[in-house]
């Protein structure tokens, strides 16, 4: 049975729900950070979902790439999935803007979360509904 690692509870807020993967939101208000989560339980790696899954896993991840940088403006999204210290499968889809609290870095270990404000934490959220909202429901 497929259950959100207690990790990613705790470091995310959680948006909503896509046809695969759940929508998470990073408590990192440097910058406008995604995580989609396949509902899938036992996965740690991409090849483990059925071929299907993995192209779905892709459409998202590709899907939401794109909406950021159309919503942001962003100079450049980072699309990962290391999964070094949470083992559940997950991607990371970043937006990323020159003069960024790590620009040109990784954003891993560079500076210490920033908390969001209620305002920015309503926009950022409410960018997440609009993906989910627009997102269509079958290719």
């Amino acid at each position: 049975m497929f259950a959100l690692h207690e990790q990613l509870q705790k470091d995310c807020t959680l948006i909503g729900e896509l046809p695969l993967s759940l929508l998470l939101l990073m408590n990192d208000a440097n910058y406008p950070w995604f995580v989609l989560v396949p509902r899938r339980a036992g996965k740690r790696e991409w090849y483990e979902l059925a071929e299907d899954e993995q192209q779905q896993l892709l459409r998202e991840t590709n899907s939401l790439a794109e909406y950021l940088q159309q919503n942001t403006g962003a100079k450049k999204m980072n699309i990962g999935a290391l999964g070094n210290m949470v083992p559940q499968l997950h991607v990371h889809v970043i937006a990323r803007f020159e003069g960024d609290a790590a620009w040109p870095a990784p954003v891993w270990g560079r500076v210490a979360a920033k908390p969001y404000d209620e305002a920015l934490l309503a926009n950022t959220i409410a960018l997440g509904h609009n993906f989910i909202a627009d997102f269509p429901v079958s290719e």
